[in-house]
């Protein structure tokens, strides 16, 4: 077999493999220096109305299409129109209108605190025009401010794209518990290394090459942290069956070569279909619609495919390398025997004793399984779509900073201003009543019409029209205000006129993305779904099995999905995790979730229903075949599971939102589906459903391909 040869070539000339992946290392790192690229989060919704307002402002107002930036002044000891503070604030402006790509600068004394001033900046440059050197100039042009005592904070699109957040050990912590794991599953230090020294390896060259392909195209700021925490959950776990399975066909007495080929083309084999999967679902994401998610549905498949070959690649060039010092460092040795259903005094062993256990009281336990995994699931139903704003980042820094001094001295609808473009006959004017009927409609606090020449364009057939919600840019009652703009509104006072109008803004487009995804994502779990149905009929030639497996995977991340929600939207424990305020669900972590965890799910579905597979072509029996397979494959799913689970719920404790996010569910996911799915729902399903388990159509089976893994 290919995975057999590969894996004995990459033994046999293990010094070549390694240093082939040192120079993949090297010249990825010389390639992001000499062309390395910057992050950026660049949302577009193509088909929305508020994508319609953009690309209209785009084109008719050039000069106020670029990126803004928002300088919070706050004078600790009295008013900001004091004569030293108003000078000072005065040649702060004087020197941000002469930045580079500046295009205007608004002043707005806040009307109810006199202590603060904002001054709002137009560029006309976008966020990689104006980079990370345009903010450090406008932070220096500030200096008469914080000269003369004043304190200031930045926000605005420029700032949340310089600032780089917090630092945060969390993907220290998910690899130092995971060398913790290893050790013990292992029982030796250097067995246990070799995992995390390929995760490291593909790591190097996946998110590196992410930097070099940001030169190109726009990729996300959070693809990086994306790619290294799944990168690191999936390259451990990968390396982890290979390393296993040689262990244990070295218990076995088979040679070194042949042992690290076997593993290569029977765990190997696994790891190839499980990557392919994981790699497939995620770029599936395209469906979505929306370039920034499928850009980072590509960059963590390209993460993931490259920790696929580390482990097919250089897994078995270390084994070589290291032969059987690979058990040097012995410590306690708990999981690294070779898994056996009876224990060496002829007693059975846990996994057996919780699988025949389980087997007895199936009905019991699925019943009792699935009421569990859909309370989890039920908050959910709840969910609410949305992007965290600045009030999500944590207390101190300057975007939270000046969020709050915004929202405390001019409304906390400040922060997220909507921008409603007309268009309407040159020469003409907007609707007369249209101003009127925005400003009387509820959760509307301003209306800033439009005036020459800032917001009424040259060839007078388009103005901008500011509006101020109540409401913060995250509240349920923003979405309602939009909605209603949209819907009645705007479209009665336009009516009978030539004009039309679209409402935008950042606040609009998130919300047009949450509904784009919300649209979409009944069709991509549907595909998923299928996709995963066909692949594990072609492996087991079942229809029970792979229509098990698609309800067990949904109800896992439905479970996870109710956790997130309850968590985040609802605040159950939010403040064990660094949030001192809810937040909505990010509208892609949902897909993206279902995509990662579509794959996960199925590299422990077919490792433990391969070896049920193979207990019951030999003793034709299904209950002997599900308490076997699971008493050994559990301590290495667990362990496993326990790796990710530790990676995943370390990135809970990054400081960005969106990280915590999906560390969190991932976490969930990967918990309920290594334990009660795995080791508590498919046992109990099958032993209900028997032989039935096993039937698949004469017809059906002359049509399909036979997938072998094992």
């Amino acid at each position: 077999m290919l995975l057999d040869r590969l894996g004995r070539q990459s033994a046999r000339h293990h010094r070549l493999v390694i240093a082939l992946w040192i120079l993949a290392v090297v010249l990825v790192s010389v390639g992001k220096g000499v062309v390395g690229g910057s992050f950026v989060d660049n949302f577009t919704v193509p088909g929305t109305e508020s994508q319609t307002a953009v690309d209209l402002l785009t084109k008719r107002f050039p000069a106020q299409s670029g990126i803004g930036a928002s300088v919070v002044i706050v004078s600790p000891t009295g008013s900001v129109s004091d004569p030293a503070a108003a000078t000072a604030i005065a040649q702060t402006q004087a020197k941000i209108k002469n930045l580079a790509l500046v295009s205007g600068v608004e002043v707005l004394p806040s009307p109810t605190t006199p202590s603060i001033e904002l001054l709002n900046v137009q560029y006309s440059g976008t966020l990689a025009q104006v980079g990370k050197a345009g903010y450090a100039d406008l932070v220096a042009a500030t200096a008469p401010a914080t000269a003369a005592g004043l304190d200031v904070s930045f926000g605005g699109q420029l700032t949340d794209y310089a600032v780089a957040p917090p630092n945060s050990p969390a993907d220290f912590i998910g690899l130092l518990l995971s060398v913790v794991i290893l050790i013990f599953a292992f029982g030796a230090i250097v067995a246990a290394g070799l995992p995390l020294i390929t995760a490291l390896f593909g790591l190097a060259v996946g998110v590196t090459s992410i930097s070099i392909i940001a030169a190109f195209t726009n990729v996300g700021t959070v693809a990086p942290l994306l790619a290294i925490m799944i990168g690191l959950g999936v390259g451990i776990d990968y390396s982890l069956f290979i390393v296993t399975r040689h262990r244990e066909n070295r218990a076995a007495g088979m040679e070194i070569e042949d042992s690290i080929a076997r593993a290569a083309g029977t765990a190997g084999q696994a790891v190839l279909f499980a990557g392919i999967t994981v790699v497939i679902a995620i770029t599936g994401l395209v469906i979505a619609g929306i370039p920034y998610v499928s850009n980072l549905g590509f960059m963590t498949a390209l993460v993931v495919f490259v920790m696929m070959i580390a482990a097919l690649t250089l897994i078995p060039a270390l084994l070589g390398a290291f032969g059987d010092r690979i058990n040097n460092g012995s410590v306690a040795r708990i999981f690294h025997r070779k898994e056996k259903v009876v224990a060496d005094d002829g007693k059975p062993n846990f996994w057996e004793r919780w699988a025949t256990h389980v087997a007895r009281h199936p009905w019991f336990y699925a019943v009792a399984t699935l009421i569990i995994l859909v309370t989890l699931a039920v908050p959910f139903t709840s969910i609410r779509y949305g992007q965290p704003d600045d009030g999500s980042q944590p207390i101190g820094t300057t975007e939270r900073t000046a969020y709050d001094t915004i929202a405390k001295g001019f409304g906390a609808g400040v922060n997220g201003p909507l921008v409603i473009a007309v268009t309407y006959p040159a020469g003409g004017s907007i609707p007369p009543n249209l101003i009127s009927s925005i400003q009387n409609t509820p959760g509307v606090v301003t209306v800033v019409p439009p005036s020459s020449p800032t917001t009424i364009n040259a060839a007078d057939n388009t103005a901008v029209i500011t509006v101020i919600p109540s409401t913060s840019p995250d509240a349920a009652a923003t979405t309602a205000l939009i909605n209603k703009l949209r819907s009645s509104t705007i479209p009665e006072a336009i009516k009978g006129t030539q004009a039309q109008a679209y409402v935008g803004g950042e606040t609009a487009t998130f919300i047009d993305l949450g509904d784009r995804v919300k649209d979409r994502l009944p069709f991509f779990i549907l595909a998923v779904v299928l996709l995963s149905f066909i692949l594990l009929m072609m492996v087991f030639h079942s229809v029970v099995i792979p229509a098990t497996a698609a309800a067990m995977n949904l109800l896992s991340v439905g479970a996870a999905y109710g956790v997130t929600v309850a968590v985040f939207q609802w605040g159950w424990g939010i403040e064990l995790i660094g949030l001192d305020t809810t937040i909505p669900i990010v509208s892609f972590i949902p897909m993206m979730m279902f995509a990662v965890l579509f794959g996960l799910s199925m590299d422990y579905q077919v490792f433990l229903l391969t070896r049920i597979r193979e207990e019951y072509d030999e003793k034709k029996d299904t209950r002997a075949a599900v308490v076997a397979g699971v008493s050994k494959t559990a301590r290495v799913i667990t362990s496993a599971a326990l790796i990710m689970i530790t990676v995943f719920g370390a990135f809970v404790f990054n400081p960005t939102p969106l990280i915590k996010m999906f560390g969190l569910g991932l976490a969930v996911a990967v918990a309920v589906d290594a334990t009660l799915v795995r080791m508590i729902l498919v046992p109990s399903l099958m032993e209900i459903f028997g032989k039935a388990n096993w039937w698949f159509p004469k017809w059906l089976n002359r049509m399909l391909p036979k997938i072998n893994i094992e």
